[in-house]
């Protein structure tokens, strides 16, 4: 057991916006001076990471107990028409793990992919054999990272709760990254108490009880149309009913990390930690 297990945590993806210097160190420091517990290194536009700073940052995070997760590119495609874009994005996720591991990382998100002009049947087949593949060999290599695969909030792109809850189901070893703004702006609904209730149930019904001690959550507000998400929001510049939110998650009592992606994420991620457990200010 760790310092951070039977909680649930809040923090930031990537540093936060209000840091004085752009750096994965210095948003672990600043998220600590904050109040929050945990931070998502953002792998996103590619990893620039040495092994040298990645030891350094474990340091750190462990010295001012912070859990950390990772992002990874998000250039990654498993279900590409080309065998050499397949490839690279299970290097892609491989690199990411590889370097995760050595950040102390807990929890490594990414986006499959796209389903491009091929059936969402086909493109489960195909995303699923290429993690099997990419899974076999982090165990070779002893990694200790989980891979956590997004729900998605555009309809172009695999990743439904449906899609990630099955596919968790048939690859051992991958666990969710659930998104509830993404679903929210996949769906054009799923805003409500009952239904994020509804949401959590079916997490624990397919993926066992221990999925909801251990959760892995994003959340931001969301500006979509009919083809889904456009672009994060503040909570505050949003229809997401984050109040409702934060009943459901409190009454159900699930532990894990939520990782607030809005545009000043530490604003929110503040803001969510305080009503979750009734701070004041």
């Amino acid at each position: 057991m760790t310092i951070w297990d039977n909680r649930l945590l809040f923090g930031t993806a990537g540093v936060p916006e209000s840091s004085a210097e752009n750096s994965t160190l210095e948003g672990i420091k600043h998220v600590h001076a904050l109040g929050l517990d945990c931070m998502e290194i953002e792998f996103v536009r590619g990893i620039r990471l040495k092994p040298d700073m990645a030891v350094r940052i474990k340091k750190q995070a462990a010295h001012l107990n912070i859990s950390l997760s990772a992002h990874a590119p998000y250039y990654i495609n498993l279900n590409s028409d080309e065998t050499g874009k397949r490839l690279v994005s299970q290097e892609r996720i491989l690199h990411s793990a590889r370097i995760s591991q050595i950040c102390g990382v807990r929890n490594l998100v990414f986006h499959a992919g796209y389903y491009g002009k091929k059936s969402p049947q086909s493109t489960f087949e195909t995303i699923k054999e290429g993690l099997k593949e990419v899974l076999s060999i982090l165990r070779s290599e002893r990694n200790t990272v989980c891979l956590r695969v997004e729900t998605m909030g555009k309809k172009a792109q695999f990743g439904s709760l449906e899609e990630v809850l099955f596919l968790c189901r048939e690859v051992e070893g991958l666990q969710p990254c659930i998104d509830f703004s993404h679903i929210h702006a996949r769906e054009g609904k799923i805003n409500s108490y009952s239904e994020f209730i509804r949401i959590i149930r079916k997490i624990k019904k397919k993926l066992g009880n221990e999925s909801v001690k251990n959760m892995h959550i994003h959340i931001s507000g969301a500006e979509y149309n009919e083809k889904g998400e456009l672009r994060h929001l503040n909570l505050a510049d949003s229809d997401f009913c984050y109040d409702e939110w934060i009943s459901a998650v409190k009454d159900f009592v699930i532990t894990g990390s939520v990782i607030s992606e809005s545009p000043v994420q530490e604003q929110d991620a503040l803001m969510l930690k305080k009503l979750y457990y009734g701070m004041e200010g």
